[in-house]
């Protein structure tokens, strides 16, 4: 047998490469399931020491966007202060991007750099939760920039408009459509978990041509369509209130500077949403514009780099919490010194900010 792999390889090849790739393969050193020969995957061939640094610094990654969304998290649902509703908008994209951290890096983490030994039905499952997740993240930017805009060119009618219990229930709304578009986007393969891999120990997602369009239309077309309309209506509006402010800022009275105040944290707000939404279409516009060349974009060789640019996004929003929200900066100090397992911590006035 030996005898004619060796006629084989120098008759076609000529390459002593060949027959330690032929021997390996045959001795199953190689193989994700030694045991099946004939239908296991091989084993990523990749330098061993870049692979090691490159899963550190991404474990990290993953690492740091779970510790700091965890702490928005319990930021916003321990201190009542903080229960509006703008911040349980906050609350909805700072769970997805938990979510992000603690699955769906370590899973494309596991995917790209070693054989897949979860089985074809938990390769289904990981593959709905990341349609799922990001779906959810979609919906909760759309719902904030939806609040932004009432706020800003509609501050009369926001707090009849935007009330808690309606912001609680368009959250469920949303999570409860993002579960069920990833049901249908991800059907086949739900029905048949192994329909995507051509060997054992690979978990791969392929989609459909017209699948792949109206995801394309549902989570890229539309929802930055909606954000960028709302956002420029804000920009003007806010332009606007801002050189009538600076207009008027000599000639407001004691309870006008009150309503000025109000404005100024409202503008503030916005620009900080408007910040968040920036880097978040900045990190989610690559993969979904490459996208329109290649419909099934997880099957080209730039699938991992434009999934993990789109899972960053998720790292960055606590850094935009922390760099332009004090509330946020104090409400970590108090979780860090463990102030909040205090009586009555829960009730303290977060949003008082001692300047420095």
């Amino acid at each position: 047998m030996k005898d004619k792999i060796n006629q084989l390889c120098d008759r076609n090849f000529g390459s002593e490469s060949c027959r330690c790739l032929v021997m390996e393969t045959q001795d199953g050193s190689d193989l994700c399931f030694p045991h099946l020969v004939n239908s296991s995957c091989r084993k990523p061939t990749l330098d061993w020491s870049k692979t090691v640094l490159l899963n550190i610094v991404l474990f990290c990654i993953s690492l740091i966007t779970v510790v700091l969304n965890m702490l928005i998290i319990i930021a916003i649902t321990h201190f009542r202060k903080l229960h509006t509703s703008t911040n349980i908008l906050l609350l909805s994209l700072a769970v997805s991007d938990f979510l992000v951290g603690l699955l769906l890096m370590p899973g494309e983490i596991l995917r790209n750099t070693t054989c897949w030994f979860f089985g074809d039905f938990t390769c289904s499952l990981y593959s709905y939760l990341v349609s799922q997740i990001v779906s959810g993240s979609i919906g909760s930017i759309i719902l904030i920039s939806f609040d932004r805009y009432v706020a800003i060119c509609h501050p009369l009618h926001y707090s009849t408009r935007i009330t808690l219990a309606r912001v609680k229930r368009s959250v469920c709304l949303c999570w409860l459509g993002a579960a069920f578009y990833s049901i249908f986007y991800m059907r086949d393969e739900l029905i048949q978990p192994d329909r995507s891999n051509s060997c054992f120990g690979e978990c791969t997602i392929t989609i459909s041509y017209i699948t792949g369009i109206i995801d394309l239309i549902l989570n890229f077309i539309f929802p930055v369509t909606v954000i960028v309309v709302l956002y420029m209506r804000v920009f003007v509006v806010a332009v606007s209130q801002a050189r009538a402010m600076r207009s008027h800022v000599t000639a407001v009275t004691l309870n006008h500077s009150v309503t000025l105040t109000t404005k100024k944290s409202e503008l503030k707000a916005a620009r900080t949403l408007g910040v968040l939404i920036i880097v978040y279409l900045i990190c989610f516009c690559p993969y979904y514009g490459y996208s329109l060349i290649e419909v099934n974009v997880t099957s080209t060789t730039y699938a991992s780099f434009l999934i993990f640019l789109f899972y960053f996004n998720s790292c960055l929003n606590p850094v935009i919490y922390a760099l332009f929200y004090p509330w946020f900066r104090k409400a970590i100090k108090l979780i860090v010194t463990l102030q909040i397992l205090q009586p009555g911590s829960c009730e303290a006035n977060i949003l008082i900010i001692v300047t420095v």
